[in-house]
């Protein structure tokens, strides 16, 4: 049993939650209000009458934080980092049309609602957006309503992402141009189509690399909520959208018939433009409706995970994490259980200067576990390192785990102490897939390392193109601790050679 403190304006209180915690981390409660459900719910009062339904979040040049609430506004919080009472709120700009996205350019916010992306500036420094600039535009906008577009986010070579939901329901028309595709902001204002075949590619984010990702959400044709590598000409999971290949600027022509209703290596196999997320998130086990992405350079500030994603998770509340490496020069990695109990669907993460960690929520009307219909919360690291798997890389004929903490050699060192299994999912236009073609693995042996923190595990059946489902309920610390996550979830696009 974890304890949330929630801070509002004059009011502090302590709310026993029971949570799937990672240790050393504690989650406090910035802004949060309006729940049905909870005798406990507090209101921000501090710029009275804000639903601040978190769409987008970055800070200005002057450190105070712009938020992009969906009900087409951004306003900006000056002192989210100092005491809770003291945060105060300001409109900054309003009439866009459901934002889904905010970043600082220079001296201006850059915001992405359902027709375009908007430059806002302040010429005359009144605190209030006077210019409203199409920064870039390009795609259908048909008024379904699913018709969202993401972003921008910007890569290490400065490029700036958008990404495009799928229509869906009424008054859809994926036919015209670039539902479900996502590109770059041109130099001329004009949408750059990049890759092809998302759904609900909520969330956007370069890792340290530099390299573009994003999150895209279970359903038609994805058979649980996978993390893409964005790259030109590439093509992913969902077709509803392929029409515009036929267009001129389109940077892929599928040169085979998308498969149906085949195990997903085989669909693979049998369309060469398609490839795989670099990692799945299976359903249930991870969440079920994956939302945004952060990646963590913090030099320490947030504990022993610099380098790795934090993935935000809408329908359970929480948030994962997931290790990336590249093999044979493709990303592929493991997925992690992170943190849960958050007060709503978490839409929006977002790193502060001082390494915590900011979590921006809306529930929209959509069921999630939290008991709060909006929110701001932050993650902070206490400073005490928790024991859990930071690592977690493919070899040749296994695995190797990488610890945070020495891990006792007696437990760490036992076979029985992991269980494995692989398993796929069936490629279809349905919604959807329950894990197909489950085969066990025996771990043959596991030996740990003379430092302690790393255990290298042999196994038998290694299957390309699978999900490789790891246990280690039996390790312990060398302090005699459990893992509070002894579960990972390896997406093994490429079995490794010679390592």
């Amino acid at each position: 049993m974890k304890r949330i403190v929630l801070l509002g304006a004059g009011l502090v209180a302590a709310v026993a939650v029971r949570l799937t915690a990672t240790e050393g981390y504690e989650i406090q409660t910035v802004l949060a209000g309006n729940s049905s459900t909870s005798s406990r719910s507090t209101t921000w009062k501090p710029g009275d009458g804000l639903t601040l339904e978190v769409s987008g979040m970055d800070f200005t040049a002057d450190g105070k934080l712009a938020v992009a609430i969906r009900k087409g506004e951004v306003w900006l919080l000056d002192g989210v980092m100092g005491p809770v009472e003291k945060v105060r709120s300001s409109l900054f700009a309003s009439g866009l049309h459901e934002p889904l996205g905010v970043l600082r350019d220079g001296d201006s916010l850059l915001v992405t609602q359902r027709t375009e992306v908007t430059r806002l500036r302040d010429t005359n420094g009144d605190g209030v957006a006077d210019e409203y600039l199409t920064a870039a535009r390009g795609w259908n906008v048909s008024g379904a309503y699913h018709g969202y577009a993401y972003g921008p986010k910007r890569d290490g070579r400065g490029n700036l992402w958008v990404a495009l939901n799928l229509d869906m329901g009424e008054r859809s028309d994926n036919k015209a141009a670039w539902r479900g595709w996502s590109g770059l902001m041109g130099a001329d204002g004009a949408f750059v189509p990049m890759v092809a075949g998302l759904r609900s590619p909520c969330g956007l984010g370069a890792n340290v690399a530099g390299d573009m990702f994003c999150v895209d959400q279970q359903g038609t044709w994805i058979p649980s909520t996978p993390i893409y590598h964005l790259r030109k000409g590439a093509f992913f999971l969902n077709p509803e959208g392929i029409a515009s290949q036929e267009r001129p600027e389109s940077p892929l022509k599928l040169s085979a018939p998308v498969p149906n209703k085949v195990p997903y290596p085989e669909a693979l196999r049998a369309l060469p433009e398609m490839v795989p997320p670099a990692v799945w998130l299976p359903y249930h086990k991870m969440g079920r409706s994956g939302t945004d992405l952060a990646v963590c350079a913090q030099d320490g500030k947030f504990g022993p995970f610099d380098g790795q994603f934090f993935v935000g998770e809408f329908t359970d509340s929480k948030v994962s994490r997931v290790f990336l490496e590249k093999v044979e020069g493709e990303y592929q990695g493991a997925a992690f259980p992170f943190l849960s109990g958050f007060a709503s669907g978490v839409v929006r993460l977002l790193f502060a200067p001082d390494g915590s960690l900011l979590v921006g929520m809306s529930s929209r009307g959509w069921s999630s576990l939290g008991t709060q219909s909006y929110g701001l919360q932050r993650v902070r690291w206490s400073g005490v390192t928790p024991f859990a798997i930071r690592e977690m890389h493919a070899l040749p004929d296994g695995f190797e785990l990488v610890f945070t903490t020495e891990v006792d050699p007696a437990t760490a060192g036992l076979a029985a102490s992991y269980t494995l299994k692989s398993y796929t999912y069936l490629y279809s236009g349905a919604y959807g897939s329950a894990e197909i073609d489950v085969q066990p693995l025996p771990v043959t042996g596991a030996s740990v390392s003379a430092d302690r923190h790393r255990v290298r595990l042999r196994t038998e059946g290694l299957r390309a193109l699978y999900v490789h489902e790891l246990r280690a309920a039996g390790v312990r610390s060398a302090a005699g601790a459990a893992l509070a996550h002894p579960d990972a979830y390896y997406t093994l696009n490429r079995i490794p050679v010679g390592r």
